[in-house]
């Protein structure tokens, strides 16, 4: 669907949600659950932590639509809020992270499919590593799949410096993941 399309629908169902429909809310909650989940799981390591900030995220944002202005993006709103909530989460559990070893993974072989999970374990261990502001851009970016411009709504920053924190979390991911081999 058409990101326009998505805009004039989402605003439709605020406005409802606005004067008390409890079944746009719903339908809000169905159309950016998994999204915000994702988000929050790159964020936290946690798929408990993520179910929790995930339903934060809405109560916050139901409790404040009426602050929402149109002219924004739901989609942009919703997430600024989601990342707020997953970083506050962070911080006040800092210290006690704990990563979830079970990511989904999917292969033609157990061996590749080891590889890929023991992959992926290590990539989500590296992003703790990551300052807040940096992780906030690769999960926006590589797991979100959100353009520069939608970062750059999402974080309130100049696309060139989404750009630029960008280019700084991946060397340091990179850096993090070759100590990590180096120490295998």
């Amino acid at each position: 669907m058409d990101k326009e399309l998505d805009a004039a629908r989402d605003g439709q169902l605020v406005l409802r949600g606005q004067r008390g429909d409890r079944q746009a809310l719903g339908e809000l909650v169905d159309l950016y659950h998994g999204a915000i989940y994702r988000l929050a799981f790159r964020l936290l390591g946690s798929s408990e932590d993520a179910a929790d900030v995930t339903q934060s995220t809405f109560l916050s944002a139901f409790e404040s639509l009426h602050t929402f202005r149109p002219e924004h993006r739901f989609f942009s709103w919703i997430y600024r809020i989601a990342l707020n909530e997953a970083l506050d989460f962070r911080r006040r559990r800092r210290g006690g992270e704990c990563l979830d070893e079970s990511l989904p993974d999917q292969g033609p072989g157990p061996e590749l499919v080891a590889r890929h999970g023991q992959l992926q374990a290590q990539i989500q261990a590296a992003m703790t590593g990551l300052s807040d502001e940096q992780r906030a851009v690769v999960v926006l970016r590589h797991y979100s799949e959100c353009s520069y411009s939608e970062i750059g709504e999402i974080l309130a920053l100049p696309e060139k410096t989404v750009k630029s924190r960008l280019f700084e979390a991946r060397r340091t991911l990179r850096n993090l993941l070759e100590q990590e081999s180096d120490h295998a």
